[in-house]
């Protein structure tokens, strides 16, 4: 109670330092990211690896899931609108976290952070295993020797690829990583046109499929489609690292509207080229020697390159701002390197990749993207309690995720253990 109490007069001495110093503030230039530059770090956040095995998620739901598609990102930028209106209710609220604690205490800190966290440590693992599976497909039979040991294929990709990403984790401005993200959002756009180049040009070809419904593959589908727009935990690290905060309404209107275009584009275009053969990645289904899949695939290599850093970020600046040497950048670079290397460790150990992205998408995301931000918003706003149309969307996007979150992993957990 006594800890509980400090906190609270430490918070209200920050309240009041913060009305002292907005004059200040207001007199000088702004510093922070521009909108366009915001833009880019948000598509790359939502643009990941989901584009992959979006064809593969339409497979197993049929043609009717795609209306899923739209619907989890209608259901998913509102509730990035709700963050937002949760951030605008004090001025000290920086991260994800930071609303849990406004909302619930340090309970609701906690709860927020296992999620938050635990779904981008995953996500950056799927980053790894993606790069050691589709490398391994250009080169196979691929070894190496490090200190006498002779690592092989997939393995060897994945540390090859740790090392790659390494450098990119240690820069902490989002301004520089906005450069490293443009190159991301390029490679999604990119790898669409080299999938309508395969289907349209190389003579795979475009075929139709008669299978509209399946209500047995539809729990793995929604799943996934929850995973493609799980970019919540970076929202409020993306909009307090703005230099014109009221702008990110429409940030996020700009990221969901393109990223929804693309997603779309690539599951349609997937699907009519392979139907049901659809692996969980559709560069694993592209003929190997046609030279638009080696650049489609190249492609795909360098996106998780591109987005690792960013996924991480909020993970490393939580652990940085708990230590003691807060402002050491020797120990800043030690802490995302072992961030770095335990993934590899996880990378190397699970190699389900497409059950693994359904576990995240129904048990982390929904809960990041669906679950938490509602509770947090009705939490924090009283005027969203009282019966009206906000309050009765609310409480259909909490029904529909608890839905979604229960049966979800509940399937992809069987699937796993059945592989296992």
């Amino acid at each position: 109670m006594w800890v509980y109490e400090c906190h609270k007069m430490d918070f209200t001495k920050a309240e009041k330092l913060e009305s002292q110093n907005e004059v200040q503030q207001q007199q000088q230039p702004t510093k922070g990211t521009s909108f366009f530059r915001t833009c880019f770090n948000g598509l790359n956040a939502l643009s990941g690896v989901g584009i992959l095995s979006i064809p593969y998620a339409l497979a197993q739901g049929g043609w009717l899931s795609l209306f899923l598609l739209f619907l989890v990102a209608v259901l998913c930028w509102y509730t990035g609108l709700l963050l937002r209106r949760c951030m605008d209710t004090h001025p000290l609220i920086k991260t994800y976290p930071d609303i849990g604690e406004r909302a619930f205490g340090y309970k609701g800190r906690a709860v927020v952070s296992v999620f938050m966290y635990v779904e981008l440590y995953l996500v950056a693992v799927e980053f790894l295993i993606l790069e050691g599976d589709n490398l391994d497909k250009l080169f196979p039979n691929t070894a190496f020797k490090v200190a006498g040991l002779k690592i092989r294929g997939k393995q060897a990709f994945v540390m090859l690829t740790s090392l790659i990403v390494l450098p990119t984790t240690w820069l902490k401005s989002l301004a520089l990583l906005a450069y490293v993200s443009a190159g991301g959002v390029l490679a999604s756009f990119i790898l669409v046109i080299c999938i309508f180049w395969v289907g349209a040009v190389d003579k795979v070809g475009f075929h139709e499929n008669d299978l509209d419904l399946n209500w047995r593959g539809m729990p793995i589908a929604i799943s996934m489609f929850a995973f493609c727009y799980c970019g919540h935990a970076i929202f409020p690290t993306l909009c307090s690292s703005m230099k014109d905060r009221s702008k990110f309404s429409k940030v996020l209107l700009v990221c969901f509207i393109t990223s929804t275009i693309n997603y779309g584009s690539m599951a349609v275009m997937g699907y009519l080229m392979f139907g049901e053969h659809l692996k969980s990645q559709v560069t694993l289904n592209l003929p190997i020697k046609k030279m638009s899949t080696k650049i489609a695939i190249y492609t795909t290599l360098i996106n998780p390159l591109t987005k690792y850093a960013i996924i991480t970020a909020p993970i490393t600046t939580a652990i940085e701002e708990k230590s003691l040497f807060r402002n050491s950048r020797s120990l800043s670079i030690l802490i995302r390197t072992a961030l770095v290397i335990s993934t590899v460790i996880v990378a190397l150990t699970i190699p389900f990749f497409g059950y693994i992205m359904a576990f995240i998408g129904s048990f982390l995301s929904v809960t990041a993207s669906m679950l938490l931000p509602c509770l947090c918003y009705l939490k924090l706003n009283k005027a969203a309690r009282k019966m009206g149309l906000e309050l009765i969307i609310i409480v259909a996007i909490l029904v529909a995720g608890l839905f979604i979150g229960v049966v979800g992993t509940f399937t992809s957990i069987k699937q796993i253990v059945k592989h296992l």
